[in-house]
Protein backbone atom coordinates (compact mmCIF):
# COMPACT_ATOMS: atom_id res chain seq x y z
CA UNK A 1 0.00 0.00 0.00
CA UNK A 2 1.25 3.47 -0.86
CA UNK A 3 1.97 6.10 1.74
CA UNK A 4 -0.55 8.92 1.92
CA UNK A 5 0.63 12.32 0.80
CA UNK A 6 1.14 15.29 3.07
CA UNK A 7 -1.83 16.96 1.37
CA UNK A 8 -4.59 15.37 -0.66
CA UNK A 9 -7.85 16.09 -2.43
CA UNK A 10 -10.57 13.77 -3.68
CA UNK A 11 -13.02 14.57 -6.47
CA UNK A 12 -16.03 12.58 -7.59
CA UNK A 13 -16.77 12.08 -11.26
CA UNK A 14 -19.72 10.40 -12.91
CA UNK A 15 -18.38 8.66 -16.01
CA UNK A 16 -19.99 10.35 -19.02
CA UNK A 17 -21.22 8.47 -22.07
CA UNK A 18 -18.69 10.13 -24.37
CA UNK A 19 -15.80 8.63 -22.36
CA UNK A 20 -16.65 4.99 -23.14
CA UNK A 21 -15.32 3.01 -26.08
CA UNK A 22 -16.74 0.26 -28.27
CA UNK A 23 -16.11 -2.26 -25.47
CA UNK A 24 -18.47 -0.27 -23.18
CA UNK A 25 -15.71 0.70 -20.77
CA UNK A 26 -13.85 3.98 -20.26
CA UNK A 27 -11.25 4.39 -23.01
CA UNK A 28 -7.84 4.21 -21.33
CA UNK A 29 -6.79 7.72 -22.39
CA UNK A 30 -9.63 9.36 -20.47
CA UNK A 31 -8.16 8.29 -17.13
CA UNK A 32 -5.47 10.95 -17.64
CA UNK A 33 -8.24 13.55 -17.78
CA UNK A 34 -9.64 12.27 -14.47
CA UNK A 35 -6.18 12.57 -12.89
CA UNK A 36 -5.97 16.17 -14.11
CA UNK A 37 -9.30 17.05 -12.45
CA UNK A 38 -8.01 15.73 -9.11
CA UNK A 39 -4.59 17.38 -9.57
CA UNK A 40 -6.24 20.76 -10.24
CA UNK A 41 -8.34 20.38 -7.05
CA UNK A 42 -5.14 19.63 -5.10
CA UNK A 43 -3.30 22.63 -6.57
CA UNK A 44 -6.30 24.87 -5.84
CA UNK A 45 -6.24 23.63 -2.23
CA UNK A 46 -2.52 24.39 -1.99
CA UNK A 47 -3.27 27.91 -3.22
CA UNK A 48 -0.98 27.72 -6.24
CA UNK A 49 -2.84 26.46 -9.28
CA UNK A 50 -1.80 26.52 -12.94
CA UNK A 51 -2.92 30.12 -13.43
CA UNK A 52 -0.78 31.21 -10.49
CA UNK A 53 2.13 29.06 -11.69
CA UNK A 54 2.08 30.73 -15.09
CA UNK A 55 1.77 34.18 -13.51
CA UNK A 56 4.87 33.42 -11.42
CA UNK A 57 6.83 32.70 -14.60
CA UNK A 58 6.83 28.90 -14.73
CA UNK A 59 5.31 26.10 -16.78
CA UNK A 60 4.84 22.68 -15.15
CA UNK A 61 4.99 19.94 -17.78
CA UNK A 62 4.28 16.34 -16.85
CA UNK A 63 7.52 14.47 -17.54
CA UNK A 64 6.43 11.05 -16.30
CA UNK A 65 3.06 9.33 -16.09
CA UNK A 66 2.41 5.86 -14.71
CA UNK A 67 -0.98 4.13 -14.85
CA UNK A 68 -1.97 0.71 -13.57
CA UNK A 69 -5.44 -0.41 -14.56
CA UNK A 70 -7.08 -2.87 -12.18
CA UNK A 71 -10.68 -2.79 -13.34
CA UNK A 72 -12.47 -0.74 -15.98
CA UNK A 73 -14.81 2.11 -15.17
CA UNK A 74 -18.14 2.17 -16.99
CA UNK A 75 -20.74 4.67 -18.18
CA UNK A 76 -22.67 6.24 -15.29
CA UNK A 77 -20.33 4.85 -12.65
CA UNK A 78 -19.50 7.21 -9.81
CA UNK A 79 -15.75 7.25 -9.26
CA UNK A 80 -13.61 8.98 -6.63
CA UNK A 81 -10.20 10.22 -7.76
CA UNK A 82 -7.78 11.00 -4.94
CA UNK A 83 -4.59 13.00 -5.56
CA UNK A 84 -1.85 12.83 -2.90
CA UNK A 85 1.09 15.25 -2.81
CA UNK A 86 4.17 13.07 -2.19
CA UNK A 87 7.15 15.28 -3.17
CA UNK A 88 7.38 19.03 -3.72
CA UNK A 89 11.02 20.02 -3.18
CA UNK A 90 12.81 19.11 -6.43
CA UNK A 91 9.88 17.86 -8.44
CA UNK A 92 6.15 17.58 -8.06
CA UNK A 93 5.21 13.92 -7.47
CA UNK A 94 1.54 13.11 -7.10
CA UNK A 95 0.04 9.67 -6.51
CA UNK A 96 -3.54 8.94 -7.53
CA UNK A 97 -6.10 6.35 -6.62
CA UNK A 98 -9.35 5.87 -8.52
CA UNK A 99 -12.06 3.93 -6.69
CA UNK A 100 -15.69 3.05 -7.25
CA UNK A 101 -17.67 5.29 -4.89
CA UNK A 102 -20.31 2.76 -3.88
CA UNK A 103 -18.07 -0.28 -3.31
CA UNK A 104 -14.73 1.36 -2.58
CA UNK A 105 -13.11 -1.05 -5.04
CA UNK A 106 -9.83 0.15 -6.56
CA UNK A 107 -10.03 0.72 -10.30
CA UNK A 108 -6.78 2.47 -11.16
CA UNK A 109 -3.56 3.58 -9.51
CA UNK A 110 -1.35 6.25 -11.06
CA UNK A 111 1.40 8.79 -10.51
CA UNK A 112 2.68 11.87 -12.28
CA UNK A 113 5.95 13.78 -12.06
CA UNK A 114 6.11 17.43 -13.04
CA UNK A 115 9.02 19.85 -13.10
CA UNK A 116 9.16 23.61 -13.19
CA UNK A 117 10.35 25.20 -16.42
CA UNK A 118 11.13 28.91 -16.48
CA UNK A 119 8.94 30.50 -19.15
CA UNK A 120 11.41 33.27 -20.01
CA UNK A 121 14.22 30.94 -21.14
CA UNK A 122 12.80 27.38 -21.19
CA UNK A 123 15.23 26.15 -18.53
CA UNK A 124 14.17 23.24 -16.36
CA UNK A 125 14.58 24.02 -12.67
CA UNK A 126 16.48 21.50 -10.54
CA UNK A 127 14.53 22.59 -7.46
CA UNK A 128 10.99 23.86 -7.38
CA UNK A 129 10.53 27.63 -7.20
CA UNK A 130 10.11 29.10 -3.72
CA UNK A 131 6.75 30.52 -4.72
CA UNK A 132 5.41 26.95 -4.98
CA UNK A 133 7.22 25.39 -2.00
CA UNK A 134 6.16 28.36 0.15
CA UNK A 135 2.52 27.77 -0.86
CA UNK A 136 2.83 24.11 0.18
CA UNK A 137 4.43 25.05 3.49
CA UNK A 138 1.66 27.60 4.20
CA UNK A 139 -1.01 25.00 3.46
CA UNK A 140 0.74 22.43 5.66
CA UNK A 141 0.82 24.99 8.46
CA UNK A 142 -2.91 25.69 7.99
CA UNK A 143 -3.68 21.96 8.20
CA UNK A 144 -1.57 21.41 11.32
CA UNK A 145 -2.84 24.62 13.02
CA UNK A 146 -6.48 24.90 11.88
CA UNK A 147 -7.41 27.66 14.34
CA UNK A 148 -4.43 29.92 13.65
CA UNK A 149 -5.68 30.99 10.24
CA UNK A 150 -8.89 32.03 8.58
CA UNK A 151 -8.25 29.58 5.72
CA UNK A 152 -10.74 26.69 5.67
CA UNK A 153 -9.26 23.19 5.76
Amino acid sequence: MRTSGVLHQTVEIVVPFFDIDSMDVVWHGHYVKYLEVARCALLDDIGHNYTQMKASGYAWPVIDLQLRYVQAARFGQRIAVRADLIEWQNRLLIHYLIRDVSSGQRLTRASTVQVAVQLSNGEMQLVLPNVFTDAVERRLHDVSHPHSSSVAT
